[in-house]
């Protein structure tokens, strides 16, 4: 039987001006996808095209982590915008960031909604279709990473978009399978062993704790851990040697 394979991504360039995120040279190289954010919840030009040109040396895909339009929050809050002009602002985040990264050596070969607007797709039904437009307007062969059973999972499919499953290292999960709220106890886990153990759970048995102490189905394809997490260095190269002690292979989905 052969290894199972799986991608392990983690959000990068996610600095702006003064404000340094740290850790995007160290985690490129543990990753093998790389979710640059677009300059509408974090980021800038010229931490976009660094970002890319880093990812290109360390031979990590390159994805477009969008967002809505919320650099004070983030992008981790929900805003009510009609679904042309999100569409629009999404067709303008991917669009800038292919450019970066044609200048840097590399591609675009995916996209990744980011925080408010990733978990609001997983319901919200005018959004869902934002986001299919945005990525089939700009590129149908761009892969596109959601969370598994969501309205833009089944939205994207519809429209003959490629679907990436995707499962989370370092995030609480509900006895629903979505990610419990930043607002809740037990949404971001620290531990990088018991991360670790998780996510070698999660590849080899497609089941993950939540935290109700339930038994939740995962079908992940891809695994993120979050670079904005305290220690997310750590957790990633951990979560890495356990995979691989595993037997299981690390490769991007592209």
């Amino acid at each position: 039987m052969p290894a199972p394979r799986i991608d392990l991504n983690a959000d990068c360039g996610e600095s702006l001006a003064a404000w340094s995120m740290d850790g995007d040279e160290a985690i490129l190289s543990v990753v093998t996808s790389a979710n640059v954010a677009c300059g509408f919840h974090a980021g800038d030009p010229t931490v976009a095209r660094r970002t890319c040109t880093a990812a290109a040396a360390h031979g990590v895909a390159v994805g477009a982590q969008v967002s809505y339009d919320d650099l004070k929050g983030f992008g981790r809050r929900f805003i009510a915008v009609p679904r042309t002009e999100l569409a629009d602002q999404l067709v303008y985040q991917i669009g800038a960031l292919q450019a970066l990264a044609r200048a840097s050596g590399t591609e675009v070969g995916y996209v990744k909604p980011h925080g408010a607007l990733y978990n609001a797709i997983v319901h919200h039904e005018e959004h869902a279709a934002a986001v299919v437009d945005a990525v089939r307007d700009v590129d149908p062969e761009l892969a596109l990473l959601v969370l598994p059973g969501s309205e833009i999972e089944r939205r994207a499919r519809e429209a003959g978009l490629r679907t990436v499953r995707e499962a989370f290292a370092d995030r609480g999960y509900t006895p629903q399978a979505t990610l419990v709220p930043r607002t809740e106890p037990g949404a971001v886990l620290h531990d990088p062993q018991a991360i670790a153990e998780r996510v070698v759970r999660m590849a080899l048995e497609g089941v993950v704790e939540a935290a109700d102490g339930s038994l939740v189905a995962v079908d992940a394809q891809s695994i993120c851990v979050h670079g904005d997490t305290p220690g997310a260095v750590a957790i990633a190269e951990r979560v890495r040697a356990a995979l691989q002690e595993a037997g299981v292979e690390l490769g991007s989905f592209l």
